[in-house]
């Protein structure tokens, strides 16, 4: 392992999606702006090149956020980073305002993402995971980070990297239900097209379950393109939900309501993330619902049984073989079960965020927690740390409790990156640290 630290990074950073990217776009714009000495920055992306679920690029999905919450407009619209200006690199800007909408397809809006993480190539280093992050004590205080980089997957291939500041983007992780695991025929929705990618016989039944957008989107999916599949979706409610996106709630995700559920009391803050996860979890954009109720519809009219749907039913179990995958399946309001067969199942189960800290060991318990046993965070992301602890670290992504709904989507990224960087700057050049305990 190497031991020497050639350079003092300004910021490091942990992962490469479009949270830490936005972050790497504001440090190249202060770079550019001259108003400062800029921070001197690297990125770690565990991946080969840069992705943004990549297994969901499902052609014809729509982004659920308008395209001007951006990885820069809302922070500033004069940036050669923002989606207009892709566009307009593209040679589209005219063939998209032509079109009419304020939501890109998912494709578009990956292509755009890429496209940005392209300009910005030498702050990031891919194919490197970070698996340790140590203090380094100095006259009694951690003065520094050292993070441990893992080179091509190699276990004896470290390199050592020092910091100022580290900014944690660990990104969500897929999940499956209690008792059942992923295998070649019970698969997570996040990996569905590399799957059917590697398909070497076109199945017959497919069974998708859960009632959220990722679930709905691959049902769709799944009943377009296997046109001679039958395809089964489970989920524990009589039907899918419509996602709330009417303009007063969208408010939710405003810069400003994150100030406002920072402030708020514990029970408020509760009150309010029960309010509005209609507009996240578990639902359904309108126009897809409606697509699937339809054709649900017009194959009873022909007498046709391809898309079917059993509601107020839940899946117990998932037991593959070599040739098929055999579920038990309860109807909820009598109890009675079901054994039902499948060439393959699919959960829409959805993901959990990654654990921040968990590079951090023994270090961990300089980061306070409060009565809940979750991480506080100060109002400008910053972990609350003892006060033996100089440096600063970061969250993005994982800052749901504190700072509201936002923090796990786009809709605030390009806000929140230049608050990081503000903060990151401020306290770099006036020497003074604001989030202890």
């Amino acid at each position: 392992m190497k031991t020497e630290s050639p350079t003092v990074y300004d910021v490091l950073g942990i992962g490469f999606g479009p949270s830490n990217l936005a972050l790497a776009i504001a440090i190249e714009e202060q770079s550019q702006a001259s108003v400062c000495v800029p921070l001197h920055a690297l990125f770690f992306e565990k991946q080969e090149r840069f992705g943004w679920h990549r297994g969901m690029l499902i052609e014809g999905t729509t982004m659920q956020v308008c395209f001007l919450k951006d990885l820069a407009m809302l922070r500033n619209p004069t940036s050669p980073f923002t989606f207009l200006s892709y566009l307009h690199d593209k040679n589209r800007l005219v063939d998209f305002v032509n079109h009419k909408i304020l939501f890109s397809s998912r494709v578009e809006f990956h292509d755009y993402l890429e496209w940005a993480a392209a300009k910005l190539k030498r702050l990031v280093q891919y194919d490197a995971e970070v698996v340790e992050v140590s203090p380094v004590i100095c006259d009694g205080v951690v003065k520094w980070l050292d993070v441990v980089v893992q080179r091509d997957g190699n276990p004896s291939h470290h390199e050592i990297y020092r910091t100022h500041n580290l900014v944690i983007a660990p990104g969500l992780e897929p999940t499956m239900p209690p008792g059942i695991s992923r295998s070649e025929r019970v698969w997570h929705s996040s990996e569905v097209l590399d799957r059917i990618a590697h398909l070497t016989e076109e199945p017959q039944q497919f069974t998708v379950v859960g009632a959220g957008q990722s679930a709905a989107e691959i049902t769709a999916y799944l009943h377009d393109h296997f046109k001679y599949a039958k395809v089964r979706s489970i989920f524990s409610r009589y039907g899918y939900s419509a996602a709330d996106d009417s303009p007063f709630t969208n408010r939710i995700f405003d810069p400003l309501a994150v100030d406002e559920y920072y402030q708020a009391r514990d029970d408020v803050k509760k009150m309010l993330l029960n309010f509005h996860r209609n507009t996240n979890y578990s639902v359904v954009d309108a126009d897809l619902l409606e697509d699937l109720y339809r054709r649900h519809y017009q194959e009873m009219v022909r007498g046709e049984s391809r898309l079917e749907f059993m509601n107020v039913s839940k899946v117990f179990g998932a037991v593959a073989d070599r040739d098929s995958v055999d579920l038990s399946v309860e109807f909820l309001p009598t109890g009675d079960m079901r054994k039902l067969r499948s060439d393959i199942v699919v959960f829409g189960s959805g993901y959990k965020i990654a654990d921040p800290i968990r590079y951090f060991s023994d270090f961990a318990g300089k980061c306070i927690r409060d009565s809940f046993g979750q991480l506080r965070v100060a109002r400008n992301y910053r972990i609350c740390t003892s006060e033996d602890v100089e440096c600063g670290i970061y969250l993005q992504g994982t800052t749901e409790h504190t700072h509201g709904l936002s923090s796990t989507l786009l809709s605030n990224t390009a806000v929140r990156a230049g608050e990081i960087l503000e903060a990151m700057t401020w306290e770099r050049d006036n020497k003074k640290i604001s989030s202890h305990a």
